[in-house]
């Protein structure tokens, strides 16, 4: 089913949604903010965006395995997305797997990106 046409809605809507659902995400109003992007799933199917955003709030709020889901979607659409991967290893990590979140956190660490690298670092140091 097509809900943009018969929503009538184009870019612009779409957009304005992203909006509010990612202020909603910076004023830690997690639980709306899932909402809208869950809406944003259906409205914009494929988005890898909306998958990484809905893996991080699940994440944000503990809910690690359902983190894991939308990140894992988001990584077949994207495989290298390295903030995604980086929210892969926690999600890993968090749910007790602990050696691919941590073989995950080690290939990261070897990036130029020096905020991913000390993320991925600061991983490793916590969790080995």
């Amino acid at each position: 089913m097509d809900w943009l046409e018969i929503l009538g809605w184009t870019d612009i809507e779409i957009k304005d949604l992203n909006f509010l659902a990612y202020n909603y995400f910076k004023q830690g109003k997690y639980e709306i903010a899932i909402k809208i992007f869950q809406a944003l799933e259906i409205l914009d199917e494929q988005n890898p965006y909306n998958l990484q955003m809905l893996g991080a709030l699940h994440l944000e709020i503990g809910k690690n395995k359902e983190a894991l889901n939308y990140l894992n979607r988001s990584l077949k659409i994207i495989p290298n997305h390295f903030p995604t991967l980086l929210n892969k290893a926690k999600a890993l990590l968090n749910i007790g797997e602990k050696k691919g979140g941590i073989v995950l956190a080690k290939r990261l660490a070897t990036l130029k990106d020096e905020k991913i690298k000390n993320q991925a670092e600061a991983l490793i140091l916590a969790y080995f």
